[in-house]
């Protein structure tokens, strides 16, 4: 942004300044005739042109045939340290004959200015052990904040010594230059020092603390540095707010955040884009999308940070839809995203499962000059893999030149889902080789990766013994993925006492994990005892009623299923109705078993049972027995042969390309049947065939199913 000039009125008075410096005209005490305030007046309205003007006439004039003094010379290198000449304020530093702590302060202030922090720093030591001047209040904050800038903790605890031998440690500018310095630099400890051996501080010090905590984690330390503040300090400024807005945001804690909200209305503060967008954040963070909506709607201004926020605070609710819908109104405004809204945009299509609007998404980036983005990249990863384009997923990680942790976890994540162990293993390989440290997130994927290939002893491996190497300590997540690992290689009893063990306090989808196994291994007695303790746990949990009556309906015992039902009608739980959906030429196309809704179902119906016949003579023979009612075989088979995944299939065989995947989506445990029908179907029609159920992806291709029969 140009700096702005003064007004012209204003400069009127100075176009004649050849007469300025005659004192016949005007007396030397007057504040025109006196150069040193000229100079200053140039500087602090960065007017460059005025000042070198008194520059040159102090060199030609009369009262300038000899050296210019110290004061003079100090007023130029301020005025050329404030207009970003600082070589030329270098130079006219270097020029003197004599200096006081004045131009030293002025040249370290302009380098400061400028960037370059640590030139201030060889200015600081050449001047105490140099020219051997005591560093006054104003210096001595300079150097504390070049430290600052530059990270350098060390340095600055050496000013902090200067400090205290120079008895301004109770300086307002200095106290708050030491708790910005060691807060900046992740010395919280030597922060919390100063702030507690120095009494009074105003609102800067104690945004810098605050700050500094958050940034680090200490979100319990920073709500005790906020509860000093209330008692110490009576003025907010807007950066206070931000920081109590993210501070709630950061615990998930909506009644604090609206405490500080009503603060902030009750206060003549005003509310800037960046207060407001702050206030939207938290109350996304928190689930409050309406409130986050109302403050959206009121605010006068908005920018692309507070579109993307109200983004974000959708998308983090799982209103994915509003979310991408806020693209269009933002654009009619002419505000135009950037790198953080297609992140989230991104990954509100991967909520979606919408591959086609995320590979328009990613038609965008690369127009608009975001490709390259780590975060962008990296929501491209993560699209990609939950939309069941994986190989694609793989070509964005692949063309990354910066890969962060993120971007690692996204990848070992999303060959995980897709029932690729192998492929996620040699990603993780490949992490440690570039010398990146794992994290909680990059191990769940790891373990994840074991259990599907059954790797017990790995797996166990990496629990017990590598992620201790790396600090990583193991939680519910972790011993989740051991429970799916031991119970896939058929350990059954070793999981359950795996589970008794652990010290962990084990959820539901520990125990689902543990039930799972036992109806996939037919140990129907233990499948049992697990189902009880889950409906003990969450009697609400339709999935396991499901399970449970599946087991009695293999094992023929209808009086089991009737019991189950039974107890699922006093409770009022009800299963949710089997539902898949694909997407050709941007239509969504829904089916539900047994569905004839379709303008196409008579063709579909048809399809289905030419895709049934062509299978049989390869083995194809229906499984009935997870149809939960007591009917004749015939009915039943009639029943599993038009689910809604068998439905779906159909219909993408008949209206995409041969070559083209076809990608389904359920929103359940995908069934046996159809299980087994999809990989032979896979196999006649030689299609790959991509389903996204309630667990896991399954790849179907000749035959065969990435999850190896085990979900």
């Amino acid at each position: 942004m140009p700096t702005p000039r003064p007004p012209t009125s204003r400069q009127a008075p100075l176009q004649h300044l050849p007469f300025l410096f005659k004192s016949i005209h005007r007396p030397s005490s007057s504040p025109t005739t006196n150069p040193i305030r000229l100079l200053k007046k140039s500087a602090d309205t960065k007017n460059l042109k005025i000042g070198k003007v008194i520059h040159a006439h102090l060199i030609t004039s009369s009262q300038a045939s000899k050296n210019c003094d110290v004061f003079q010379t100090t007023s130029l290198i301020n005025l050329y340290a404030k207009c970003d000449e600082i070589s030329t304020a270098r130079q006219l530093f270097d020029q003197m004959s004599e200096r006081n702590i004045v131009s030293w302060s002025a040249l370290m202030a302009g380098y400061l200015q400028n960037g370059l922090a640590l030139e201030v720093l060889g200015l600081f030591k050449k001047m105490v052990s140099v020219d051997n001047l005591r560093p006054n209040e104003y210096v001595l904050a300079t150097a504390l904040s070049s430290c600052s800038i530059s990270g350098r903790v060390e340095e600055g605890k050496q000013c902090h010594g200067y400090v205290l031998k120079s008895g301004l440690v109770f300086h307002q500018y200095v106290k708050n230059a030491l708790v910005h310095m060691y807060s900046r630099c992740s010395d919280l400890e030597g922060a919390m020092q100063v702030l507690n051996t120095l009494p009074g501080y105003d609102v800067f010090s104690y945004n810098s603390v605050m700050d500094g905590l958050m940034e680090l984690g200490y979100l319990k330390e920073a709500l005790e540095v906020f509860g000093r503040m209330v008692g110490e300090c009576n003025a907010w400024d807007n950066v206070t707010y931000r920081t109590l807005f993210g501070l709630s945001a950061r615990l998930k804690d909506l009644k604090f955040g609206m405490h500080v909200h009503g603060q902030m209305l009750k206060s003549d503060l005003e509310c800037d884009v960046f207060v407001g967008s702050a206030i939207i954040d938290m109350y996304g963070k928190c689930g409050n999308v309406l409130n986050a909506r109302k403050v959206f709607d009121g605010l006068q201004n908005r920018n692309v940070v507070s579109w993307t926020a109200l983004m974000a605070a959708y998308f983090q609710n799982g209103y994915f839809e509003e979310a991408l819908h806020l693209l269009s109104k933002m654009e009619l405004e002419d505000i135009m995203p950037n790198e953080y809204t297609f992140a989230v945009l991104l990954n509100s299509s991967a909520g979606l499962s919408a591959l086609r609007l995320g590979d328009l998404l990613h038609a965008c980036v690369e127009k608009s000059g975001f490709k390259d983005h780590t975060i962008v990249r990296n929501a491209l990863v993560i699209m990609y893999s939950k939309t069941g384009n994986i190989k694609a997923a793989n070509k964005v990680f692949t063309d990354m030149i910066y890969r962060d942790t993120v971007t690692w976890n996204a990848m070992i994540s999303g060959y995980s889902h897709h029932g690729l162990g192998k492929e996620a293993l040699i990603v993780f390989q490949d992490m440690l080789a570039a010398g990146v440290y794992p994290n909680y997130v990059t191990f769940v994927g790891v373990l994840a990766a074991c259990a599907h290939l059954g790797l017990v002893r790995e797996g166990l491996y990496y629990l017990n013994q590598l992620m201790k190497q790396m600090g990583v300590e193991p939680g519910l997540e972790h011993y989740t993925c051991i429970v799916g690992l031991l119970s896939r290689a058929g350990l059954l009893d070793e999981a359950k006492n795996f589970m008794r063990s652990a010290p962990v306090k084990w959820d539901v989808i520990a125990w689902r994990t543990l039930l799972n196994a036992c109806h996939v291994h037919r140990n129907y007695g233990l499948g049992k005892q697990v189902a009880e303790s889950v409906i003990f746990m969450d009697p609400h949990d339709v999935g396991t009623y499901v399970l449970l009556s599946n087991m009695y309906a293999k094992e023929r015992r209808w009086d089991g299923v009737v019991k189950i039902r039974k107890l699922m009608r006093e409770r009022n739980i009800k299963k949710e109705p089997g539902v898949s959906w694909l997407e050709i030429r941007n239509i969504t196309h829904v089916f539900v078993s047994e569905d004839n809704k379709h303008p196409e179902s008579s063709q579909i119906y048809e399809k289905v049972g030419e895709l049934l016949a062509k299978i049989k003579p390869l083995g194809y023979v229906p499984n009935i027995a997870s149809v939960l009612h007591d009917m004749e075989d015939e009915q039943k088979e009639d029943c599993v042969s038009y689910h809604s995944e068998k439905l779906a299939i159909a219909y993408g065989l008949l209206k995409t390309p041969s070559e083209a995947p076809i990608r389904v989506i359920k929103n359940l445990r995908m069934c046996d049947d159809c299980h087994s029908a999809a990989k032979l179907i896979s196999k006649v029609t030689n299609r790959v065939i991509i389903v996204r159920d309630v667990n896991r992806f399954h790849h179907f291709q000749d035959g065969c199913c990435s999850c190896a029969d085990y979900w």
